[in-house]
Order: structure tokens, then C-alpha cells, then sequence
């Protein structure tokens, strides 16, 4: 199921989604200072392209933390209730399900993506 998911994301958004969040990424990491966002947005971006049999583990260090608080002060909520949004208009229709629940979990990964990790399920 989960390759198949992948396809079908990746064709129908997951390439555009990934490649925006490569674009802004490096865009971020033109400046020293947002280097450590930049990557955050090349890891949303990995995600955003084939999101199937993958699992957001999140930890709880402190310096995580710190970083997440000013991610959520500049654009990381507008992020994840933009993922949330999109994911409930999926989970309205039966076949909309599992698309809904990974834009639920770019959502997570989106509002708290410093000291995330990305897994194989």
C-alpha cells in the first residue's frame, strides 16, 4: 500500500510540496543565522515527497525546544494548521483517508519540527 500511496502523492502534489520546500530551504540557508530552519524545511520536504510508510518520532531536548518555540513564532503554526485543514477535507471521503492522515503527519512535523526524526515504519 504504501508504494502505491507513494505514487500516487508524489504525482498528484507531493513533487510540488517537496520541491517548495526545497526551494524555501535554500532560501533560508542563503543567511548563517537560518541555516538550522533550512534544514527543517529540507526534511519537511523529504517527508512532502513520499510520506507513505514513514513515522514523525518527536524528542523532547531542550535545545529542540528553544528552536521549535521560535518556529512557531514565525510561520510554524500557519504551516501545521494548513496541513491540519487540508487533512480534514481528505478524511471527508472514504478514498481521501489515508492522504488525510499524512497531511496529519506533515501537520506534526510542521508545528514541531526541531529534534523530529523521520522513520521507517
Amino acid at each position: 500500500m504504501s508504494i502505491i500511496g507513494n505514487i500516487i502523492w508524489f504525482l498528484f502534489g507531493g513533487i510540488l510540496a517537496g520541491i517548495i520546500w526545497y526551494l524555501v530551504g535554500l532560501l533560508w540557508c542563503l543567511t548563517i543565522i537560518g541555516i538550522p530552519v533550512g534544514l527543517q524545511c529540507f526534511k519537511l520536504g523529504r517527508l512532502s515527497f513520499f510520506p507513505f510508510g514513514k513515522d514523525v518520532v518527536l524528542s523532547g531536548e531542550t535545545t529542540s525546544l528553544l528552536l521549535n518555540i521560535f518556529w512557531l513564532i514565525f510561520g510554524g503554526i500557519e504551516l501545521a494548521i494548513t496541513h491540519a485543514v487540508f487533512a480534514v477535507i481528505l478524511c471527508c471521503t472514504i478514498i481521501g483517508i489515508p492522504f488525510g492522515m499524512q497531511h496529519f503527519k506533515l501537520a506534526k512535523l510542521a508545528l514541531l519540527p526541531f529534534g523530529a526524526q523521520i522513520t521507517d515504519k
